[in-house]
């Protein structure tokens, strides 16, 4: 069959089916079930006789949505909740897993350039840190407490100061995404030179495993969640330059959809960073290195298996009950 008459025939069925994803139509889960079946065969059929066709991208993006969309209605004895947070950003971040690489890169990137820069340019520090806090840096390292900034204010003042700034970057990383992802790309730029010419600082008054293990307590997921608010927004970015086989505006819609349920998804690891911070960290310099190593293992172990190790643990488990996309 000719590859025209091939979306002749099913054009209809496809556009119904795409209604039927985005909400415009209702469908029950077992009718859900049964369109899917059908695009999935059409989708193999493309791919066997037609290898080079944007049809299978149209159909495969179709096909990606659709198998969210039938395990979220098929879903048994779990709430809305709980099904969030355990199944639909999973999938969400494994749909965009090369977004969420793109960001590592490019902020593990920036990191680079701000210790070269520290190493090379005895004035990048103060130029980034600004003059108050190295200062007051220098003086806590005479001091023999490098750390010790994390002791000043309350640690409930402490705590909702540093997450509100945090939630906000987070936000404000996530919105700037609508200038085509320059913005977050700007924001994780920025960060990433941060902290690289931060960590340099203390490594040149060779303070650096005393910082690493207090400022890490917290950090580990504070960067983290960065990183991941980063990938949300390239993800909105390339909603709006590549929007591939649907329309600009029907792919912005799905890429602000997508990239705000993983940011709200980073809110929690956002909200636990600063509770470190304003109570933890403050003891780092008094607790056993085993004790702080111990909490740093364990905070970047939870934030990294949940958005780089279990979206592709549950994808596998999932196409093997309901078929391979």
């Amino acid at each position: 069959m000719r590859e025209v008459a091939f979306i002749k025939q099913n054009k209809e069925k496809w556009l119904n089916f795409e209604k039927a994803i985005f909400g415009k139509t209702l469908k029950n889960p077992d009718e859900l079930a049964s369109l899917y079946i059908h695009l999935v065969n059409d989708l193999s059929y493309a791919q066997t006789y037609y290898p080079k066709s944007k049809t299978i991208l149209y159909l495969n993006n179709l096909a990606a949505k659709a198998f969210q969309k039938i395990y979220k209605t098929k879903r048994e004895d779990t709430n809305r909740f709980v099904h969030f947070w355990k199944i639909e950003v999973p999938l969400i971040v494994y749909e965009y897993r090369r977004y969420v690489l793109y960001a590592f890169v490019i902020f593990l990137t920036f990191v680079g350039i701000g210790v070269l820069s520290a190493a090379y340019d005895d004035s990048f520090v103060r130029l980034i840190l600004g003059n108050h806090y190295v200062n007051m840096t220098m003086e806590n390292i005479e001091k023999g407490d490098p750390v010790a900034v994390y002791k000043s204010g309350s640690n409930w003042g402490s705590f909702i100061g540093i997450t509100l700034n945090n939630l906000y970057v987070g936000i404000l990383s996530f919105i700037y995404g609508v200038f085509g992802g320059i913005g977050t790309g700007y924001l994780l730029l920025r960060n990433g030179i941060m902290l690289g010419a931060f960590q340099f600082m203390f490594q040149k008054h060779d303070v650096l495993w005393e910082s690493v293990r207090g400022i890490w307590i917290h950090g580990a997921m504070e960067i983290f969640a960065i990183v991941i608010e980063g990938a949300a927004g390239l993800i909105l970015g390339a909603s709006i330059l590549f929007p591939k086989t649907f329309s600009r505006m029907t792919s912005f819609k799905m890429g602000m959809k997508d990239g705000v349920k993983i940011l709200i998804s980073t809110f929690p690891f956002t909200v636990a960073a600063g509770f470190l911070e304003g109570f933890i960290t403050r003891y780092s310099n008094t607790m056993p290195n085993w004790l702080s190593v111990g909490i740093i293992l364990f905070t970047l172990s939870i934030i990294s298996f949940y958005y780089l190790i279990y979206p592709f643990i549950l994808n596998k488990r999932l196409k093997q009950k309901y078929g391979a996309i």
